[in-house]
């Protein structure tokens, strides 16, 4: 078939028309469906979808589930309840350090919920101690309520499963993070790095509405170091509660710091603390109650950890405290070279001179603090003790029965200072001149 001149034009033109309109077709397309997506979230991700039951807070406060607690908000949810041994404490410690990096935005764009599935032991007095036991304040809140609205809640929001939850109080340890308003949920683990938590949370969810920082960069980004296994059990199961050494500006933990920790206790003891801590508790250890006591009440969780993992967990614990010791011995020496450098001639009310020998010395003279006036009685060779602005005596004694002479080293001083100014002197008047 053979094609005229005329015909390829036309055939050429309706092809060019084509794809010319192809990229309005779609674009209109892709707004129609942005717009069907969020009808669709707000439709079926809503109140309509949500039960809104009563729930009660730490504070007695009553909420309604759907109105107050998660319409239109960015919220993170989770289910604990306090009488947990082991993942629930370790659970909220972790959750914790996302609470602390969103700082004062928690309570204001970014709201976290943690909902107890024992209602009937957890009422808002046992939460209100649970939170001040991990230091937990504004924006984070328990709740309690009806223990078959709690259960409708997690069926709904995708946190139950029956098969795990045979034993009322074997829980799934997932959480889920959420903007009702745009209808986009995402299943998370607790247990996540809390930084990627924080940026899920605080921008993701956000729809990246706060500008991101541009002075990181990819390419200037340093080489990730191979962790050890003792240091991926540390930071995975004990940083959350722990320090090891601390440094000037470092957060405190709730936790005791484990700075020689492997010097500092018995090494049999230290092992089954670590394996068994609800067992000694419940044994009334003297150790463990007295670390229970002094922090807070706040019980070491079971990690569910082998005797391989501990030994590796001490040894990293052992090396980790030698490196620290080392930076805070530098950062003391830095911190004393802060300190503002005495001028030469700033008087120094803690020098006491002693004519007798010489000497200078840093000793203190303890006396009262209000100045003695000399008598008549008083011989004019006897020591006086004069007090100096801050109530610190100096005590001094003349060289001889002339009130007008200067002690022997001062008089000492005087005259070197004297004689290398005349050097000085005399060096700059033959120097040459040009």
């Amino acid at each position: 078939m053979k094609f005229s001149p005329f015909n390829t034009v036309a055939l050429t033109a309706t092809l060019v028309g084509l794809l010319s309109a192809a990229p309005a077709d779609t674009c209109a397309q892709t707004g129609e469906e942005e717009k069907s997506d969020r009808k669709y979230a707000s439709a079926h991700w809503g109140g309509n979808y949500f039960p809104n039951v009563e729930l009660t807070s730490s504070k007695g406060e009553k909420f309604l589930f759907f109105d107050d607690l998660i319409k239109d908000k960015v919220v993170l949810i989770n289910f604990i309840y306090t009488r947990c041994p082991d993942a629930c404490p370790l659970e909220t410690a972790k959750l914790s350090e996302v609470y602390q990096i969103l700082g004062d935005r928690i309570g204001k764009d970014v709201f976290m919920y943690s909902i107890t599935i024992d209602p009937d032991h957890d009422t808002p007095e046992v939460l209100d101690q649970f939170m001040q036991t991990y230091q937990i304040e504004e924006g984070w809140e328990f709740f309690t309520g009806k223990e078959e609205d709690i259960l409708l809640l997690r069926k709904k929001l995708g946190l139950y499963i029956s098969e795990v939850n045979k034993d009322p109080f074997d829980h799934n340890l997932s959480m889920i993070i959420g903007n009702q308003k745009t209808g986009r949920w995402m299943k998370k683990s607790p247990f996540e790095n809390p930084y990627i938590l924080a940026t899920e949370i605080g921008t993701w969810l956000h729809n990246y509405k706060s500008p991101m920082r541009r002075d990181q960069m990819y390419q200037d980004a340093p080489e990730l170091r191979r962790l050890s296994q003792g240091e991926s059990i540390f930071r995975t199961r004990c940083s959350a509660c722990h320090e090891i050494g601390r440094l000037p500006g470092m957060p405190m933990k709730p936790g005791p710091n484990l700075l020689d920790v492997n010097t500092r206790r018995d090494h049999e003891w230290l092992v089954r603390w670590i394996q068994e801590p609800d067992k000694m508790l419940a044994e009334k250890d003297p150790i463990a109650i007295e670390l229970f006591e002094a922090y807070n009440k706040l019980p070491m969780p079971n990690l569910r950890i082998t005797e391989k993992e501990v030994d590796m967990l001490l040894d990293y614990i052992q090396t980790e405290s030698r490196r620290m010791k080392k930076i805070m011995e530098v950062e003391a020496i830095a911190a004393q070279q802060d300190v503002e450098v005495m001028d030469c001639c700033q008087k120094n009310e803690e020098m006491v001179l002693d004519s007798d020998s010489d000497t200078i010395t840093d000793d203190i003279v303890a006396t009262e603090n209000t100045t003695k006036e000399p008598t008549e009685q008083t011989p004019v060779d006897q020591e006086v003790v004069l007090s100096s602005e801050k109530g610190e005596a100096i005590s001094s004694q003349p060289a001889s029965s002339s009130s007008g002479n200067m002690p022997r080293p001062l008089s000492l001083i005087s005259w070197a200072c004297g004689l290398g100014l005349s050097i000085l002197a005399f060096r700059a008047r033959m120097a040459p001149r040009d």
